[in-house]
């Protein structure tokens, strides 16, 4: 039963995706807010729908929405709500929720130059249209506004806006200062790391973004505030903040130092790096388990622990 605990409710949602249910949060304050929304399909909503009413609530009685990054499990059922429900978000979001035929043509570019400089075996090459098949879980919608570091969402007084890029470029949190209740989207989830998943640049001409890096920048902040307990995207309320944290932290560096004692070994690319991380799900999970490997190889050219030793695709990599 869907109920209401210190003004905020939890309501989970199935998703078509590995991680699983999904987590949307109502927050009772000046204008009824809900923070993130299910996937675009009718068993997400009709989900949504029954545990409102559990709350004594319809779909109309929600005043505005605000998303903590763009993924489909985030994002899907804006697409059920009407026009004036006003959405608000990180800007980085836009180009992801509008999903024009440019902005899919440059994901499928950089994917293929991706999947090259990887190394990535030639069956593997239509994965390149990743992005395309899952635009149906997503919506076609135009942010009302923009929500940046240190904001205060409209109607959300006492919540401040932290941004938590990593696991998604567009990645906020929610900050109730009052009582250090965090609203944390996919940031720090209770039994699983987020995978930082691989992104194109904003624009052609630049590098791509290092998820990991900015994953781990972004954990380090969560420690900078008295955050009692957080509310994530998936699985159950943390308590045990700055603890699981760090086991996070050194849980990502013990799998980088790995792949590195591979590398005093041999040469290798990230794809031969994927296969040997993941040997047993790499084929049915290729971008997942690679944006998690080159988030591995990231951070170590990050510390100067390993080199690119060549200028052509694929690109190998080499201990110091």
């Amino acid at each position: 039963m869907t109920e209401w605990k210190n003004g905020i409710a939890k309501i989970t949602l199935p998703t078509p995706f590995p991680v699983g249910d999904v987590n949307v949060f109502l927050i009772k304050a000046e204008r009824l807010t809900l923070v993130d929304a299910g996937t675009n399909n009718d068993e997400s909503w009709a989900a949504f729908v029954k545990q409102l009413n559990d709350l004594h609530l319809t779909p109309n009685d929600i005043e505005q929405v605000i998303i903590t990054h763009h993924h489909p499990d985030h994002v899907g059922l804006l697409a059920y709500f009407p026009e004036s429900v006003e959405v608000y978000g990180h800007h980085l979001n836009q180009p992801w929720l509008t999903a024009t035929e440019t902005f899919i043509e440059d994901n499928e570019m950089f994917f293929e130059r991706t999947l090259a400089e990887f190394g990535v075996s030639t069956e593997f090459l239509a994965l390149k249209h990743e992005f395309r098949r899952t635009t149906k879980y997503f919506c076609n919608r135009v942010l009302t506004g923009h929500l940046a570091e240190g904001d205060t969402a409209p109607g959300l007084n006492g919540w401040k806006i932290l941004e938590t890029p990593g696991h998604a470029s567009s990645h906020i949190g929610l900050l109730r200062e009052s009582d250090g209740l965090f609203v944390g989207g996919d940031l720090l989830l209770p039994h699983i790391s987020p995978n930082p998943i691989l992104e194109p640049p904003l624009s052609r001409e630049l590098d791509r973004p290092k998820p990991q890096l900015e994953l781990n920048a972004s954990l380090k902040k969560l420690t900078q505030y008295p955050i009692q307990t957080v509310l994530p995207g998936h699985g159950d309320e943390i308590n045990d903040v700055v603890p699981l944290i760090e086991k996070r932290l050194s849980r990502q560096h013990e799998r980088a130092m790995l792949v590195k004692k591979w590398l005093q070994a041999e040469d290798l690319t990230v794809f031969e790096v994927c296969q040997r991380l993941f040997p047993h799900i790499y084929e049915r999970e290729l971008i997942l388990t690679l944006s998690e490997t080159a988030a591995q190889i990231d951070y170590l050219l990050s510390l100067q622990e390993i080199t690119m030793i060549n200028k052509e695709f694929p690109y190998r990599y080499r201990a110091n």
